[in-house]
């Protein structure tokens, strides 16, 4: 097998204090089936204080807004519902992301309108008084017509803008340096014909700030497109309007894997295995993106920079530290300058440390061929836990059942994490994964840190088997209390009468 390639998640607490107590876990799977999410609402709330504590740092004023994309859970919801309001709200993306929250208990005030808009989001948006974060000339008009037709209040918009450019090099002679595409936000190019119809609809829409959302964790491209929306908030201001707002979007990141090493470790060791150089690591040699071209690697891997030593708050305070390119300032003194709120929309680095997903262990064999030395196949398919499909490596936690007996084999081994799909397809990862001991079957395996995209971006209920089911836990005292997803509220503590 040689040294196994371990990628541990980074845990903390109370997730780590959760993942110590196999027969609570076991329990709730005994009850609730496999796969099972397990949610922690309160670790939400501090999450979104640390954000706001940069803020603070910064001597900065703003919002931080829930992505709640990342999670269709209600306790998370709720929970945020009972922050503090002046500081915390919630971005939807969809007419039902829109009507949970509201019945979550998020006032309209604390939610922005951001993703693809049909016209129902729009008409429910207008109609509660919730921001909408426009993406083009098209959904200004829609919406525009919307509260012409109802007679509805003005409906405070961002424009959130893409493409942004920037000079590199001596003046006049720079080469223009494009941040990469993106089908959200209007060409920073059309922002002049964008403000033209803000005026024209000034009767329906106020503009109330600028917005912007890259895909990337390239802070330079941030900056610069920070300070790219200041001089559009300018321009603004020539024109006659009062925008207030710079909001910079997500992807403020989680680190997912516990030590450097580990990482660097496998992502050499898996070029090596693309070079020919060492056995491979994954179920037929799939290598990520990566490719042999005549004893070269070739290509992009399509992974996530699993270990992050700088990730969620502290990413943003990294940016905001950071000089602007042109203007030669940090983006918070920008900001300051100028008497600007900051608002930020992270989704993954909200909800991190968040939960985990527990499926059980059904069925261990040997294999014919292959890296790993078992298939071991899982209650649960790629679907509900697809970090893959993020690029997400990370080992899960192995719990033993309780009371399980019989001699095994202690040492650590190398399997391959098979769904319950008639897939062949259906890998819970590619790559070889190294546990400390082989499962054995009523084991269960703990994915940590999955709350973000991984836990039911993907699930579905493919051959009617079941989709995970979804608690939240906290802890009273000396022991963990539960309940479903759908029942928590933060007025009341899981499994106690409320007040």
């Amino acid at each position: 097998m040689g040294v196994p390639l371990y990628l541990q998640p980074r845990l903390e607490p109370p997730l780590s204090g959760l993942l110590t107590d196999g027969p609570f876990l076991h329990s709730l799977v005994e009850a609730l089936g496999s796969p099972l999410n397990v949610l922690l609402p309160e670790r939400i709330a501090e999450n979104a204080d640390r954000f706001r504590a940069v803020y603070r740092d910064h001597h900065l004023a703003g919002r931080v807004y829930y992505a709640h994309k990342a999670n269709r859970s209600s306790a998370l919801v709720r929970r945020l519902a009972a922050a503090d309001p002046a500081g915390v709200g919630v971005d939807v993306a969809s007419l039902g992301e829109l009507r949970h929250v509201l019945g979550c208990g998020i006032t309209p005030d604390r939610i922005m309108a951001t993703g693809p808009k049909d016209p129902e989001l729009l008409w429910l948006a207008a109609r509660a008084g919730v921001t909408v974060n426009l993406d083009s000339h098209g959904e200004l008009e829609q919406l525009a017509a919307i509260v012409r037709t109802y007679d509805l209040p003005r409906v405070d918009v961002l424009l959130r803008l893409s493409a942004f450019e920037s000079a590199e090099g001596s003046p006049g002679a720079g080469t223009r340096v494009l941040s990469r595409r993106s089908r959200f936000g209007s060409p920073v190019g059309e922002v002049g014909e964008l403000l033209s119809a803000v005026e024209r609809h000034r009767d329906a829409v106020e503009l109330t700030g600028i917005a912007y959302h890259l895909d990337t964790t390239a802070l330079a491209e941030k900056v610069r497109a920070l300070e790219r929306c200041v001089m559009v908030m300018d321009e603004c201001r020539a024109r006659g309007l009062a925008p207030r707002v710079i909001d910079i979007g997500g992807g403020f990141g989680v680190g997912y894997v516990a030590e450097a090493g580990q990482w660097e470790r496998y992502t050499t060791a898996l070029t090596e295995a693309v070079l020919g150089t060492r056995p491979p690591l994954t179920w037929h040699g799939h290598a990520y993106g990566l490719r042999n071209e005549g004893g070269t690697v070739r290509g992009a891997a399509a992974l996530y920079p699993a270990y992050r030593p700088t990730a969620g708050p502290g990413y943003l305070d990294e940016l905001l530290s950071l000089p602007a390119p042109s203007l030669g300032r940090p983006a918070a003194t920008l900001l300051l300058e100028h008497l600007y709120d900051l608002h930020i929309e992270p989704g993954r680095a909200l909800v991190d440390q968040c939960g985990l997903s527990l499926a059980r262990v059904q069925d261990v064999r040997r294999t014919a061929d292959g890296p790993g030395e078992y298939l071991v196949r899982l209650g649960m398919n790629a679907g509900d836990v697809s970090l893959e499909e993020h690029g997400v490596l990370v080992d899960p936690v192995l719990l033993p059942r309780t009371g399980a007996g019989g001699e095994g084999d202690e040492r650590p081994v190398g399997v391959q994490l098979v769904g319950n799909l008639c897939l062949e397809a259906d890998l819970i990862t590619r790559r070889t994964v190294y546990l400390p001991r082989l499962p054995r079957v009523g084991d269960l395996l703990a994915f940590a840190n999955t709350a973000g995209y991984a836990m039911d971006f993907r699930a579905h209920q493919a051959q009617r088997q079941p989709m995970a089911r979804t608690v939240a836990v906290t802890r009273q005292g000396g022991s963990w209390r539960w309940c479903l997803d759908e029942e928590y509220w933060p007025i009341t503590h899981p499994g106690e009468q409320g007040a």
